[in-house]
Order: structure tokens, then sequence, then C-alpha cells
């Protein structure tokens, strides 16, 4: 943090929520990347011929995660708010592109671009830029938006268009994240509950069709239920992320002396790292970084809260969409951990391996930082002006 940014937040006295965001978030990172080395190790001797294949990746990821968090928080956020339809257009063509043979399966799901030394996976991509796109309009169309159905279902459209697509990949989890966030984003901006209920009922009504008529999607609802019916099934990935759970007790069994990351549950350093962690460090360890997700979350309401106070409607919606877009999917994913919800892969943000979730979080948290800084900045530029007005004709201040 450089000396301007420092007086800047001495000025403003109070709880200074952009040392918390860093806080949170790094914290976050480096438990991840420690999380990661311990709990894949194994797996890729086995799989790859050389046990630091993942954490080393990982090593690089957050290392692009810090820079590209930096030259975000340096992009002025009037550039987001001009490139809406720009930001709309990525976010659709990225979408279709993964449907093409340009996309690449794994595990039966069509979610990934290559781009020779890694992969992109296009939705992380494309929730921000729509979140994006959805707060120009939000504050263009307040109005329309606020008063009339037409502006309320405009956006909606966009979004059920983005999320077949989403749907098509199949990519589930990433499509109840956007829409959530994005509708919660609307919702904060003054929209009236009654106007959501037909949509909410139109979406649950979706999804239940989604899993009924997918047979493996109804398998995991199923098993979901009752995972220890077909343990060794259906239920194999729940009941052996419960038994970490069980292993973990108040205080783990130690970093690295977990026993179900040695081959018994599937995807341990991804989408069941919280699993892991809560083996390892126990009660105590999962409540802390409950309350690190906690504090990240709660920070960036506060960023984006002050900022509607200051006047920076874009800035203010901007910032609520992306930090609902990060708790939202840190809640789904622990709550796939403890057997909460139906197994879902989506990863644990900044925790769980993987380049495209962690670069995309980064994102998130250098536009939150970025809102707090310009915030300063208007703060400081009105108390600067008012400075200006109180001096008398000598060149005296009344304050003096």
């Amino acid at each position: 943090m450089n000396a301007t940014l420092a007086m800047k937040l001495s000025r403003t006295g109070g709880l200074q929520p952009l040392p918390l965001l860093i806080f949170s978030a790094v914290t976050l990172l480096l438990i991840g990347v420690v999380m990661i080395g311990s709990a894949s190790m194994d797996t890729a001797a086995q799989n790859m011929g050389n046990a630091y294949y993942y954490i080393s990746r990982q090593f690089v990821y957050a290392f692009m995660g810090a820079v590209l968090c930096l030259v975000v928080a340096n992009v002025p956020l009037s550039w987001w708010e001009r490139s809406g339809w720009l930001l709309l257009g990525i976010a659709l063509l990225i979408l279709a592109l993964v449907l093409t043979p340009l996309g690449r399966s794994v595990n039966g799901s069509t979610r990934w671009i290559p781009l020779g030394l890694f992969n992109v996976q296009v939705s992380e991509v494309a929730k921000i830029c729509l979140i994006a796109y959805l707060a120009g309009y939000v504050v263009r169309r307040r109005d329309e938006l606020v008063n009339t159905w037409f502006g309320f279902l405009k956006p909606v459209l966009v979004l059920g268009f983005a999320s077949m697509l989403m749907v098509i990949e199949p990519d589930f989890g990433a499509t109840v994240v956007l829409m959530t966030a994005a509708l919660g984003m609307i919702f904060l901006s003054g929209v009236r509950l009654s106007r959501f209920l037909p949509l909410i009922a139109a979406c649950l009504a979706l999804g239940v069709a989604l899993v009924v008529f997918q047979p493996y999607r109804l398998k995991r609802v199923v098993s979901y239920l009752d995972p220890w019916q077909d343990q060794f099934d259906t239920g194999y990935q729940l009941t052996q992320s419960l038994i970490a759970f069980g292993r973990g007790e108040w205080f783990g069994v130690g970093l690295g002396n977990s026993v179900q990351k040695l081959f018994y549950l599937p995807e341990a350093h991804t989408d069941f790292i919280f699993a892991i962690i809560a083996e390892e460090f126990g009660l105590i360890g999962s409540l802390c970084i409950l309350l690190l997700f906690g504090l990240l979350v709660w920070v960036g309401l506060v960023i984006s809260r002050r900022a509607e106070q200051a006047g920076m409607p874009f800035a203010s919606c901007f910032g609520y969409g992306l930090t609902l877009l990060i708790g939202l999917q840190a809640a789904i994913n622990i709550a796939v951990n403890t057997g909460l919800l139906p197994t879902k892969g989506l990863t644990l943000p900044l925790v769980s391996y993987g380049g495209s979730s962690l670069l995309a979080t980064c994102v998130c948290i250098g536009v939150l930082a970025r809102i707090e800084m310009e915030r300063l900045d208007k703060l400081e530029q009105a108390s600067e002006g008012g400075k200006g007005k109180a001096k008398t004709k000598g060149g005296a201040s009344y304050d003096d």
C-alpha cells in the first residue's frame, strides 16, 4: 500500500474495508496453496508422475492472480461502465464458442477452451462480464427497471439466454450462481420483491424439470437425500466427504495426515478441498475458513454500500454483484461438502485448485479494491473543495 493511499485511509476514519479485503483474500489464497499441496501430492504422483504437479501450477495461478488483481485495481470503473455492450458480447460469444469443436470436454461436460498452457473455463469469465453489463443497465434504466415489467424483463431475458448456453454445456452450478447473484443485484437496486415471485417460480419449475429429465442429476438428488443407501456408487463422493469431517473432530488429524485424500475422496484438491481442510484441521479449522469467507463477503458489501452512499451507483451495483458471486459460490461449495446440497462441480473461491476460478475471483477482488479507492478519491476531492470555499479573501481559513 503506497503512502498516498495510506493518507487517504487515515483521513476517512472509522472502519477501513480495504485492508480487511486484502487480508481475507490473501489469507484464503495462501491457505489454498498449502492445502492443494497437502491434498494433491499422492494423486499427482500416480496420475502425472510428479507429486508437485498441481501445487506448482497453483503457485503460478496464484502469482498470475495477484498480478491480475493489481492490474484490475488500476482500471477505472468508467471503463467497465462504458464497455457494457462489449462485455455482454464477449460473454455470449465465449459461451457459444465452447459448444463448438473449440470446446474441450472433461467428465462429460464441455466447459473449457484450451489456450495452450491451460484451459479457460468460460463460465467464470462470462459471469463477470454479465454482471458488469447488468450493473450498467441498472444505472442507465433504473426508472424503467423499477417501474415497468418490460424494463425488468429485458435483463432477465439476457440472463435467460446466457443461462441456456451454460445449461447446454452443462454447467448447472454456474447457472445457479449467476442467476442468483444477478437477481440479487437487481433486487438491491430497488425492484419490488413482488416482481421476482413469478420469475422465482419459473426458475424453480425449470430446475425441477432439469433434474427430473436428466438421469445423472436425478441420481445426485436421490443420493444426496440418503447417501449411505448407495455409498459405493451414487453416494460415494458425499459419504467419503462426510467421513473426512468425522475424522477431523475438533482439531483435526494434522496437516498432511488426511486419509481421505489417499484415493478415497475423488476431486480432493478441487471441489472437495473443504472436506480435507476439515479432516486435517477439524471443526476449528473449518470455522476459520467460514469466518474468512464471511469477512470477505461482509467487506465487499460494506464497500458497495459506502459507494452507494457516496453517489456512485454503478460502482455500488457492480460491487454488490461481484460480492454475491464470490459469496454464493463459496456457500454452495461448502454446503455440497457438508451434504446440505446435492453434489455440484463448483470450486471453493481462492482455495480450490484451478486457474480460471482463481483468476476470476482475483478480478472481483481487484474491482472491489478499485471501488473503495475511487470512493476515497471522491471524498478527498470533496474535502479539498470544502476547504477551498472556507478560505477568506485574505487567504485565511475559518478553521485556523
